[in-house]
């Protein structure tokens, strides 16, 4: 079943970041609810060890696989987002909210088509791999753009052996070939082990929530 969100347009908070032609851009989606440095981390290994342009961080106006009770308002979370890993080489966005995306198959596809002329690389932690093959066309996705998942706590052993990995796993390159990924025709993935964080939003929010705090 579709997702509908109703298109909303933020200054300053929904557009997309600007770019050039035959930049190599890393998409690191997310509700990042609330942001934290285990995702800066990410974001910073990807962007150095697939040898990006540039990484955009997608916020999410909602993840249909996560219960929304407690998401905070997009641009709260995309100036959290900002605050903390923004900068030249990492950009923030909401943009999926004013197209009224609903899945990242669409906002992908949407940038694969009126970017063609940009590589763009998916990127994920390893914890969401292990539920890649629950996501909106998750075959589709694997075929419109290289894939990189990044090793994180607790799942260093489940990701590689998940449903979408096994299915996938004539499409995996050996990590020391990180750099090529983003000249890569698609399906190709990556799985980067390295420096990891333990933190996670939803410990954060629980942490948050048992003292009373926002």
């Amino acid at each position: 079943m579709t997702q509908r969100i109703s298109p909303r347009h933020i200054p300053g908070i929904t557009e997309l970041p600007p770019s050039a032609r035959g930049m190599r851009i890393g998409l690191f989606g997310g509700s990042f609810n609330p942001v934290h440095e285990g995702h800066k981390l990410v974001a910073e290994q990807a962007l150095r060890r697939l040898a990006l342009d540039a990484v955009w961080v997608l916020v999410t106006p909602g993840n249909p696989l996560k219960d929304k009770t407690d998401l905070a308002p997009l641009a709260e979370r995309v100036e959290g987002a900002r605050a903390l890993m923004g900068g030249p080489s990492i950009r923030v966005t909401g943009f999926e909210a004013a197209k009224g995306f609903g899945y990242s198959y669409e906002i992908i596809r949407y940038l694969k088509q009126s970017l063609a002329d940009r590589k763009f690389v998916w990127i994920m932690g390893a914890d969401n791999m292990v539920g890649f093959h629950r996501w909106e066309r998750w075959r589709d996705i694997a075929r419109l753009l290289p894939m990189a998942i990044y090793v994180r706590p607790g799942s260093s052993r489940l990701a590689p052996s998940s449903k979408a990995a096994t299915t996938l796993a004539r499409y995996r390159v050996d990590e020391t070939d990180a750099p090529t990924l983003a000249d890569r025709v698609p399906p190709a993935w990556v799985y980067l082990h390295g420096l990891v964080s333990p933190l996670s939003s939803t410990a954060i929010r629980a942490h948050a929530k048992a003292n009373g705090t926002k």
